[in-house]
């Protein structure tokens, strides 16, 4: 009996038959679940379980509306996932249905439609019922007027579609949220839509994806906050070793089927032996959340030296100046040794105004969000505009015992030469310095060892941590380091402003090689 004092209630026949439908029809489908017969591994039929069975008791539709599901690699996720569409196809009771696989690509959306069609073919109940256009990659259901079908990766052409049903697969790869927004918001004359997010973990902090793990891991944690939203998150945490076997079981649910123990130990060998694949072992594997795929700086520590700098009025202060182009990020980074070991940061950074939004479509919302949280200043207008930038940077000088200013010569001559005339910055604390490995390999090795021994305050701050976690690093020869972006698009203007600041204090502790362009007064 239903207690209509509660507010759901579960329907175990319509759970039961949900669960029936994957082996009943599609056991022919082989190669999936380490080459046996298909069939619902525990998990899987934990999930289809709770999505199908749940219901609402006001007016006995689905409970759950939204389902974040994220598994590691080879845990059979893009079988599971067509598994679900046929069924939101065929037997969801509606009308109409428009079911619908996404994807960044046509051609990821591409791989639950295969899979999709691969079943429907072998299974004869699926194969009379359907008509298969490959040509369009589309399923269709005439008894219900109802149809499967792959999306355009062009997101603006999906609004006003109405979907009934959304398989969003490997959503850590959506560059942006728009295709995500533009089916999600097709759903409203919907009676009960319900939209099946499943992904493997990504490294992208500003993306829809760690948008929605985070939601996940909120209404995981107080299911009430959200009561429609169904969340399932397989992972390793970031304190467990990455190494343990029975990490890897805890982590990968399909363990012993879809992936195997030996796999698991010839990759994590592979990342033991190679530095550079140990976030891709533990991000595609473990589902553990990196900063990205190739990052140097380990972001664990980064924010534990979150401390505020204090006391920095009488420091010895050295500063590193990238100013970048007239529509990028300029980025001015102080510098303070304590005489102890140990150094405080203090960064600015800077945007024109109306380029703002443009820079957001590229750096994924960032630079806009932090320019609206007061993180990045603004300068009038659509470059750089260099009268306001002298002033606010002659305001910080003025304001610390500066002992010298860092800079790369490209596009930073002009802007020089009106701090030492209009804001009355001493010409000889400017050092031109070479952007390459002789600047940055020291600076940048130490700020690694800085990090694993608390000995840097950065004060926490996100445009700094942003582009911290954006940092890869490229390697030569001699084993020497300096930045790089990899394949990012991100910005790592901050740290390459804080390594030269850090690479001048480093150079007046000790006598070092020269890093500069030319030693003593710049000459311009």
């Amino acid at each position: 009996m239903i207690d209509r004092a509660d507010p759901y209630w579960f329907d175990e026949e319509a759970a039961e038959f949900a669960v029936s439908f994957f082996p009943s029809c599609l056991q022919h489908i082989e190669g999936v679940h380490a080459g046996k017969p298909f069939d619902l591994l525990p998990w899987q039929v934990t999930v289809v379980s709770d999505l199908f069975g749940w219901k609402r008791t006001a007016d006995n539709l689905r409970r759950y509306r939204t389902a974040y599901i994220e598994v590691p690699r080879k845990n059979g996720k893009s079988t599971f996932a067509a598994g679900l569409a046929l069924f939101l196809l065929l037997l969801d009771d509606e009308a109409g249905a428009q079911v619908y696989s996404a994807a960044s690509t046509r051609d990821q959306a591409g791989l639950v439609y295969r899979i999709a069609v691969a079943m429907a073919r072998k299974c004869d109940g699926i194969a009379e019922a359907v008509k298969i256009r490959d040509s369009k990659k589309r399923i269709i259901y005439d008894d219900t007027n109802s149809f499967y079908q792959v999306v355009s990766s062009d997101a603006a052409a999906q609004f006003g579609q109405g979907a009934s049903a959304i398989i969003f697969d490997e959503v850590h790869t959506q560059p942006n949220r728009e295709l995500w927004d533009a089916l999600t918001t097709s759903v409203g004359a919907r009676p009960q839509p319900l939209t099946i997010a499943i992904t493997t973990a990504g490294h992208d902090r500003s993306s829809i994806c760690w948008e929605l793990h985070e939601f996940a891991r909120k209404v995981e944690a107080d299911p009430s906050c959200d009561a429609s939203f169904y969340p399932v998150l397989y992972g390793a945490e970031a304190s467990d070793d990455w190494t343990d076997p029975e990490v890897w079981a805890r982590a990968n649910p399909s363990i012993g089927y879809g992936v195997t123990v030996d796999y698991l130990a010839t990759e994590c060998n592979r990342a033991k032996q190679m530095p550079s694949y140990q976030n891709t072992f533990r991000r595609l594997h473990l589902n553990q959340w990196t900063e990205q795929e190739s990052r140097i700086i380990p972001m664990i520590e980064w924010d534990e030296c979150s401390d505020a700098p204090t006391d920095l009025e009488d420091k010895p202060c050295f500063v590193g100046m990238d100013l970048s182009s007239t529509r990028d990020v300029t980025a001015l980074v102080l510098v303070f040794p304590d005489g102890e070991g140990a150094f405080d940061v203090l960064p600015y950074f800077w945007i024109p105004e109306e380029s703002a939004s443009e820079r957001a479509r590229q750096d994924k919302m960032q630079v806009m969000n932090y320019a609206q949280q007061g993180h990045i200043e603004t300068t009038p207008g659509n470059e750089i505009d260099t009268f306001y930038l002298v002033e606010r940077i002659g305001q910080i000088l003025g304001a610390h015992n500066v002992k010298t200013v860092g800079f790369d010569v490209w596009n930073s001559g002009a802007i020089v030469q009106m701090l030492q005339r209009d804001a009355g910055i001493p010409l000889e604390v400017f050092l031109k310095m070479r952007q390459n490995f002789s600047t940055y390999n020291q600076p940048f090795k130490r700020l690694l060892g800085l990090l694993a021994s608390r000995k840097l305050r950065h004060g926490g701050n996100p445009v700094l941590r942003w582009m911290a976690g954006n940092t890869a690093h490229r390697q030569d020869a001699s084993g020497n380091i300096r930045p790089d972006k990899g394949r990012s698009s991100d910005k790592i203007d901050g740290i390459s402003a804080m390594l030269m600041g850090l690479a001048l204090a480093l150079n007046a502790e000790v006598e070092l090689p020269s890093v500069y362009e030319e030693s003593g007064q710049l000459k311009l």
